[in-house]
């Protein structure tokens, strides 16, 4: 398995999963499939670009692009000491081999080490319970709960926002 900062190059294949976890799994993400499938590509290619305050990162089998996370650290002066996890998704054919949990311990060493944060964000759906219980093995800890904080279907869904404290894990 191999573990990388994705780049512009990357883009099809980026756009390919992501557009492939919306569809599977609505619920878990605060954008959409209709509001993502027709983004073109050199869009995809210029949010991949490297910078020096966030990166995408993959989990690659072989070629195969099978796992995602986002990672952004905040911009604003006084927030800066914080990153916000975003747009996990594990391929379904993927998970349960402890991908998912190898790909956030790269975000977060690259959090702490690189961009320099000591506090990780996420917020992630209170049905999606094999993540709950991954966040909460890697040392993330909820902080709170919004009620009816997205609606999928005519469902309100619930969301955890938890946090992952680098002095702490340590």
């Amino acid at each position: 398995m191999q573990i990388r900062a994705l780049a512009p190059s990357d883009a099809a294949a980026f756009q390919a999963l992501r557009l492939r976890g919306l569809q599977e799994c609505p619920e878990s993400f605060a954008s959409s499939y209709e509001e993502e499938v027709d983004t073109p590509l050199q869009e995809i290619e210029k949010r991949l670009q490297p910078n020096a305050a966030s990166a995408v990162f993959g989990a690659f089998k072989g070629s195969e692009l099978c796992a995602l996370v986002g990672l952004q650290r905040e911009s604003m002066t006084k927030l800066a000491h914080k990153s916000i996890i975003w747009g996990v998704y594990v391929a379904q054919d993927t998970r349960g081999r402890g991908v998912g949990a190898q790909i956030m311990l790269h975000a977060l060493k690259y959090a702490v080490t690189v961009l320099g944060t000591s506090q990780v964000n996420l917020s992630v759906n209170t049905k999606n319970f094999a993540a709950v219980s991954l966040y909460k093995k890697l040392g993330f800890v909820e902080y709170g709960l919004e009620r009816g904080y997205m609606l999928v279907g005519g469902v309100l869904q619930d969301e955890h926002h938890m946090v992952f404290h680098a002095a702490s894990a340590s």
